[in-house]
């Protein structure tokens, strides 16, 4: 199937190499030919077209009918009526391929021609079939395969191929497949019988019930016609309509709608009108499934847009209640000072009071320069979840799952979000506290100070002793935020207690008194 489905992704490729080579051969001027070379030329022609396009293949055997006229030789007007006769049919003119063949007598033909003959008829009779099924047509298609063992070599290969659809048509199953698995033995698929082989190696297991050997045979001669740009064939159809009992609509509309393209490329007619029934069968569930699809979709967006409102009235909430608390610690302030003025006898105390009301001024500061950023931060994080969310839903109408899966598995994104929070969060710190780089290197001394790169605000080791100045000293945390180990962290707080012109054990509680309110007044 990986096969398969790469070769229907490249198939306008193949169709591409098909024609350069087709020009590339019509690059031969004609007018410089005989009229022998002519014949032969105009039959190379007939070859590339023949299951590529009838209608130019049509178009080369009518000029090898005059060439073949003019020269009066019986042999190569006999080759191209019978290989017009094969295009009309397969294009649904019966009335004129069957005109065509009466016209010619079987005991005038070269015995060279006898194969020729024998397959003319026998398709043509399948060809009708296929539209008409009849037991008097499956009866005269029995005849001429008969008739054409018995003028080919037993040694060729086509005679095992059309000695093992005999073997087939009488249920000799296990001969069948023994011969064409021995067939199929060292093959390549590039191989013109490839696609045959392995076609009826499906149908063999289409017959015997082993679904996953259908799906694998099938797929390999789909894939094998489609490299040599053939578009007439069968495997396409047949696998589509396995799919569509297994239940996948979706594999079973993507084969039917490559080998509709197939067929009406070709203008293989009775192709056309069997692809044509089966196609209607299957658009009819595809678009079953794609309206159900659609619902789902709408309940998923549903349900996103409840939760981000709901998200929006929490944060509301969590402000609301921020504010609040602001203006109750406001208000302590106010009561402390007073109760500083009418108590002036402990000094002590109201110190105390004073420094710890300049921590929760500067805590107040903080948390009101975050919670801005807060509210920036989440109306740009839910812009790019939507706009993440578009991304997905077009990739996903557009059928691209590949880029999808792509997507989901990339880290890109997250490594980019954790950059873009770091250099907010080195933005936000230094606004709050200007001179800290400055103020944390006159701790240690002169030959371990830290020199920021110029495209850095801070390092990882300056971040860390920015989130203790905020108060966050729990080295968990701080590994968790920073994405580091819990011993990385670790080791970082201890180096740079080593590195202190201060007390090892005042170092981070000379940290965390950097940029004091008390400090800046």
């Amino acid at each position: 199937m990986d096969k398969l489905n790469e070769a229907v992704k490249n198939k306008q490729h193949y169709v591409r190499l098909k024609e350069e080579r087709i020009l590339n051969f019509k690059k031969i001027k004609s007018e410089d030919l005989s009229k022998e070379q002519e014949y032969n030329y105009n039959q190379a022609l007939y070859k590339e077209y023949q299951k590529f396009k009838s209608d130019s293949a049509i178009f080369y055997v009518k000029k090898n009918l005059k060439i073949a006229d003019e020269l009066h030789k019986q042999s190569l007007m006999h080759l191209a009526q019978l290989q017009l006769a094969n295009l009309y049919s397969s294009s649904g003119k019966y009335l004129e391929s069957e005109a065509i063949l009466k016209k010619i007598n079987k005991k005038e033909l070269e015995k060279s021609l006898l194969p020729t003959y024998y397959i003319t008829y026998r398709e043509f009779y399948e060809h009708y079939n296929a539209n008409s099924p009849s037991w008097e047509f499956i009866e005269q298609i029995g005849k001429y395969r008969d008739s054409l063992l018995g003028v080919l070599n037993p040694n060729s290969l086509d005679y095992k191929i059309n000695k093992i659809q005999k073997d087939i048509y009488y249920k000799k199953f296990d001969v069948a497949e023994k011969q064409l698995l021995s067939l199929l033995k060292g093959m390549k698929d590039d191989n013109p019988q490839f696609a045959m082989i392995t076609y009826l190696l499906g149908n063999i297991s289409e017959k015997t019930h082993q679904i996953e050997l259908v799906k694998k045979y099938y797929a390999l001669s789909a894939a094998s016609d489609i490299k040599q740009a053939i578009k007439d064939n069968a495997s396409q159809q047949e696998l589509a309509m396995v799919f569509y009992e297994l239940g996948d609509v979706d594999m079973a509309y993507k084969l039917t709608q490559s080998a509709i393209e197939d067929a009406l490329y070709c203008n293989v007619q009775f192709r056309t009108l069997l692809m044509s029934q089966l196609y209607s069968i299957i658009n009819t569930a595809y678009l079953e499934r794609e309206a159900q699809r659609k619902t789902e979709l709408q309940v998923y967006l549903l349900c996103i847009s409840l939760l981000s409102l709901f998200l929006i009235v929490a944060v509301i909430y969590v402000y609301k209640q921020m504010k609040k608390v602001s203006r109750i610690r406001g208000e302590l302030y106010v009561t402390s000072q007073k109760l500083a003025e009418l108590n002036k006898d402990i000094t002590e105390t109201n110190n105390q009071l004073q420094e710890r009301n300049a921590q929760l001024s500067e805590s107040n500061h903080i948390k009101e320069e975050y919670i801005a950023n807060f509210f920036s931060l989440c109306s740009a994080y839910i812009n790019k979840l939507e706009n993440y969310r578009v991304i997905l839903n077009k990739k996903a109408t557009a059928k691209q799952f590949d880029e999808i899966y792509k997507m989901l598995k990339s880290t890109t994104l997250v490594d980019n979000e954790l950059e873009e929070l770091y250099k907010n969060f080195d933005n936000i710190f230094l606004s709050l506290y200007p001179t800290f780089v400055k103020d944390f290197n006159a701790l240690l001394t002169p030959e371990e100070q830290i020199i920021v790169k110029q495209a850095e605000l801070l390092n990882t080791e300056l971040r860390i002793f920015a989130l203790i100045r905020l108060g966050i000293t729990d080295s968990v945390k701080i590994a968790a935020f920073l994405r580091y180990s819990l011993s990385t962290i670790y080791n970082y707080r201890t180096r740079a207690r080593n590195k202190a012109i201060v007390s090892r054990n005042d170092f981070e509680e000379m940290v965390m008194k950097i940029g004091l309110v008390s400090q800046k007044s």
